[in-house]
């Protein structure tokens, strides 16, 4: 087949000519930026119970099965593209880390991402998002699955359950997706 047309080919294939055009792709490729990603949609509700545990997931506010197929959705655009994340943080919380689990197979805890809502740490959290953000370096990129607060904190941004924020290395979100 001519090499030409082979090429022609593989761009009219509408999964693969999308991912080669898609700005947010694009940017993801550049690196030196982080997806904060908040979790997928969860059981209605505010916070976790008063008497939740962070090593029982069953005390806690979980994923809705809308969110475990959202979730899925949100790893299905990364893969149809052929991105794949430098490393997959998450929050302890279980929605989070089953938030990772579902889009990109595995995840890291990191205490930095965990939800401060109704409690202390906001400003040390955020300086220590801040401080990793400058040491991505160009040509990759991480997803970091975290909590509205956090993402407020770091951003001034508001997002939805399953929504992503693409930052820079300075902090700024250049970019918004629901991946799907």
């Amino acid at each position: 087949m001519d090499r030409r047309l082979f090429t022609g080919a593989l761009l009219a294939t509408p999964w693969l000519a999308g991912a080669q055009t898609d700005p947010l792709a694009t940017r993801l490729r550049a690196g030196a930026c982080v997806v904060l990603l908040r979790h997928a949609q969860t059981v209605p509700g505010i916070g976790d119970p008063p008497d939740f545990r962070l090593d029982r997931c069953s005390t806690q506010r979980n994923l809705s099965e809308e969110g475990r197929l959202q979730a899925g959705r949100i790893g299905q655009w990364f893969t149809s593209r052929g991105l794949q994340p430098r490393a997959v943080r998450s929050s302890a919380w279980c929605r989070c880390k089953d938030t990772a689990d579902l889009a990109f197979g595995s995840h890291q805890v990191w205490p930095a991402l965990n939800s401060f809502f109704g409690s202390g740490g906001r400003e040390t959290q955020t300086a220590q998002l801040r401080a990793a953000l400058g040491r991505i370096p160009a040509g990759h990129f991480e997803v970091w699955v975290t909590h509205q607060v956090n993402m407020t904190a770091l951003t001034g941004e508001g997002m939805a359950m399953g929504e992503g924020l693409l930052v820079d290395a300075r902090g700024k979100m250049v970019a918004r997706s629901t991946f799907g």
